[in-house]
Order: C-alpha cells, then structure tokens, then sequence
C-alpha cells in the first residue's frame, strides 16, 4: 500500500507534461518560427508549423503516456483524436480558426458528459479520478463531476471570447496564462469540498496534480 503512494507524486507532474507539453510545443514552434517576410502568409506559415508540431507532440504524448503508465485515459485519447482532426483541418484550410474551435468542442464535450452524468447520479470522474482521491464518497464524487463539468462549459464560453477578441497569438498566450492558472485555482477549490466527503488529508497534495485535463 506504501511503495504504491510513493511514486504519485511523479507520475502526477508527468500527467500535467503529458496534458500540457504539446501546448508547449506549438507555442515554441509559432513564436520562433521566421517567416521570410511579414506578411499574412508568414502568419498562416507559422501557424501551420506549429499546427504540425502540436499534432506531432500530442501523439508521442499519448504514447508516453501509455508505456509510462501502462494506460491513457479516455480524455486524453479523445483530446488527442479532436487535435489531429483540427489540426489537420487547420492545415488543408490553412485557417487557424479550426484550431482555436478545438479547445471549445472539448470543453463543451466533457461538460455535457460530467453534468449529464451527474444528472443521471453517476460520477463520471470517479473511473478517471478514484485512485488519486481515495475515500472520497459517492456524494463527494457526484459534487466534483458538476463542479469539473460547469467549469469546463464557462472555459467553453471564456475560449471563445477571448477567440473573437485576441490576436491568435495573444490567444494562445492566453492558453498558457489564463487557462492553466484558472484550472489550478478551481482545482484548489474544491479541496474543501473533497476533505467533507472523506478525502485523506495525505491526498490533498495529489489533486492538483491528478486534475481533468484541459485543452
């Protein structure tokens, strides 16, 4: 029961590189790619590197994942799946908006799954989650499935405000320092809520780093 505790810490923070270091990547690859001029095909050029090095790194990402862990979840595979579907839209129409829509599609997804779920008084996180928050109740669990699945449709409505308003870049600025850190405080949030329905005070340290992946 110790030796399996020890290594959560680890596998936790190679969970947000896995859901987080493809974004890593585009963002990498769309700034420091050189377009030769400034011009509207320079920006769509760049885009479209970056669109291939994302759906590039979000495959070996679920492939990490995989022989690390000995598994990918449903989220993460669907998530994969939805980047190479936009991905490659974004590069045959050479439209960056395809690739900002796919954050939207997943969030509003998963949404409807975690709060038709809990509609339905069935948990959905507990089957991804339950080994990160043991002792958590059937009630507990129910809670956090609505909680996660009204954040994801607000992150659904926040993308695209900030789609219409933002420069794609900006945009994607936004990804890394709006999105991650409204995901981080909202895990948090729900600490309170879990340690009510039976989370073990040593598990508290594992939430953030066990949480639902984003877009």
């Amino acid at each position: 029961m110790n030796e399996q505790a020890k290594p959560k810490p680890k596998s936790g923070w190679l969970n947000i590189l896995v859901d987080y270091g493809p974004l890593l990547v585009f963002l990498g690859v769309y700034k420091f790619y050189q377009p030769p001029e400034t011009s509207t095909f320079g920006e769509i050029a760049a885009v479209i590197y970056g669109t291939i090095a994302f759906m590039v790194a979000a495959v070996v990402a679920l492939v990490f994942s995989k022989l690390k862990f000995g598994h990918v979840s449903p989220m993460l595979i669907l998530s994969t799946t939805l980047i190479v579907g936009f991905g490659g839209l974004t590069i045959w129409l050479q439209d960056e908006k395809f690739i900002q829509i796919k954050p939207t599609a997943i969030y509003l997804l998963f949404g409807a799954l975690l709060i038709g779920g809990w509609l339905r008084g069935k948990a959905l996180l507990q089957i991804l989650l339950e080994a990160a928050f043991e002792g958590v109740d059937h009630q507990g669990w129910l809670k956090l499935s609505r909680n996660w699945g009204f954040f994801f449709v607000f992150m659904a409505v926040l993308n695209e405000v900030l789609r219409m308003q933002l420069t794609f870049e900006s945009w994607l600025w936004a990804k890394l320092w709006v999105f991650m850190p409204l995901s981080f405080i909202f895990t948090f949030t729900q600490i309170p809520m879990l340690l009510k329905h039976g989370l073990a005070l040593e598990d508290r340290d594992e939430v953030v780093k066990d949480e639902p992946p984003t877009a």
